[in-house]
């Protein structure tokens, strides 16, 4: 199986991130295109504002755009790059201090997403299991990771990182009222 390692995002890389958003990939799988382009703009604006962003263990970072468009504010968490001489896919861990328990808009503690041209190399299953004892680092007993029922790739992911499935439920209004799985990862 070929081999990803987990990058905090830097200068050196963000050319290959940037390709990546150029040739159509988002990590963020609801708002997509419009998601890529307000993260180019935000990179050709201030590339290291940009950086730094991705990493805000403090959450002092700006409020979060919903898939409906509202904003929330920031909790504490960071993106983390995959890479295999290129990137290839980012993983992005959200977490409260002191607790498992997220905001109601939150839907997971992780979310991931591979560039199409780089899937079903079992980079993301790697970097989910990279993740985990960042997770259990700060005090974390469990992680929960949501997705669509229709997303089995995901789902095999979760289950390959020691996931279970805990609860069919209905998204908030902000992500369209749609069905997700909620998965739990015991630490």
């Amino acid at each position: 199986m070929p081999h990803c390692q987990l990058l905090q995002a830097d200068r050196q890389h963000l050319p290959s991130y940037v390709a990546a958003l150029g040739a159509g990939w988002s990590a963020d799988n609801v708002r997509g295109a419009a998601a890529a382009a307000e993260e180019l703009q935000g990179i050709r604006d201030d590339p290291d504002g940009f950086i730094a962003s991705l990493y805000d263990p403090d959450a002092t970072g700006s409020a979060i755009k919903l898939p409906d468009g509202s904003t929330v504010p920031r909790i504490p968490g960071f993106v983390r790059w995959m890479w295999d001489g290129e990137f290839c896919g980012s993983v992005g861990f959200r977490w409260t201090y002191g607790s498992e328990e997220l905001p109601p808009h939150c839907l997971g503690h992780i979310g991931y997403s591979v560039v199409p041209w780089k899937r079903r190399r079992g980079y993301a299953t790697q970097a989910l299991k990279a993740l985990l004892p960042e997770a259990k680092g700060l005090g974390l007993r469990y992680v929960q990771i949501t997705t669509d029922p229709d997303n089995e790739a995901s789902q095999r992911v979760i289950l390959a990182a020691g996931g279970y499935l805990l609860e069919r439920f209905i998204k908030t209004d902000h992500y369209g009222g749609a069905e997700g799985l909620r998965y739990r990862i015991d630490l």
